[in-house]
């Protein structure tokens, strides 16, 4: 078992995600209460995918979040850097065209998508800035990035709620449902270090991004960002 520390070292991230790979989905829709399926809704709203357009889901992992946008008719190819995710994801959709890839350096041409989109896995990867050029780069001019990451509760009560419940409730709750609780230890730290809103919303227009906006999930505890490539 590995717990990847928050310098993120990308073999030690990917090798972590490859030991929660078989239970991930179920042990994030207990941990999150639930909230990560009406998460999903809002990422799938804000993308709004079309027939015959083409979408790039970094950071897919088994190709859950990816489900939306194929039911839409467009083609999606989930990216992760996981082989382990990328096998169970397989497994369970083999028509899909899962890809192993590294954000940093994303393994696809410019100008290739109508939308890219990444939920819950930006913080993950080493360096973020990089990431949103390369999404930036392979993106369609006039097409869009929707960014779902967890984020800071706005309220200052429920946010020190919040935080009590990563660093206390968290870490009990992933050792009775997951294979790999000290993953879930480095989760709530790296949501913690985590840039708030309007910092990512200026990394996103640093990186080229137009009309930059964003708006909060449950209190903040989920943002959801969205950009345009002129």
């Amino acid at each position: 078992m590995i717990r990847a520390s928050l310098d993120k070292q990308p073999h030690e991230v990917a090798s972590m995600f490859d030991d929660v790979a078989a239970n991930y989905d179920l042990t994030n829709d207990v941990l999150s209460l639930g909230q990560d399926r009406r998460w999903r809704k809002e990422v799938a709203k804000a993308v709004d995918a079309r027939p015959a357009q083409k979408i790039l889901d970094l950071a897919a992992g088994t190709a859950t979040s990816s489900q939306p946008f194929a039911r839409a008719g467009a083609y999606v190819v989930p990216c992760d850097f996981s082989i382990g995710m990328l096998q169970v994801g397989k497994k369970r959709h083999p028509w899909m065209p899962f890809t192993a890839g590294d954000g940093t350096r994303l393994p696809f041409r410019d100008d290739v998508f109508d939308a890219v989109t990444i939920s819950f896995g930006l913080r993950n990867i080493q360096d973020t800035e990089q990431a949103l050029r390369e999404l930036y780069r392979v993106t369609k001019p006039g097409g869009r990035v929707v960014i779902s990451e967890f984020s800071h509760p706005t309220w200052a009560p429920f946010r020190t709620v919040y935080e009590e419940y990563l660093m206390r409730a968290l870490p009990p709750v992933a050792r009775a449902v997951s294979s790999n609780p000290d993953a879930y230890v480095y989760l709530a730290e790296s949501i913690q270090s985590w840039p708030d809103q309007p910092t990512l919303a200026g990394m996103l227009q640093k990186a080229g991004w137009s009309k930059v906006a964003w708006r909060n999930l449950t209190g903040g505890i989920v943002a959801l960002h969205r950009g345009f490539k002129a």
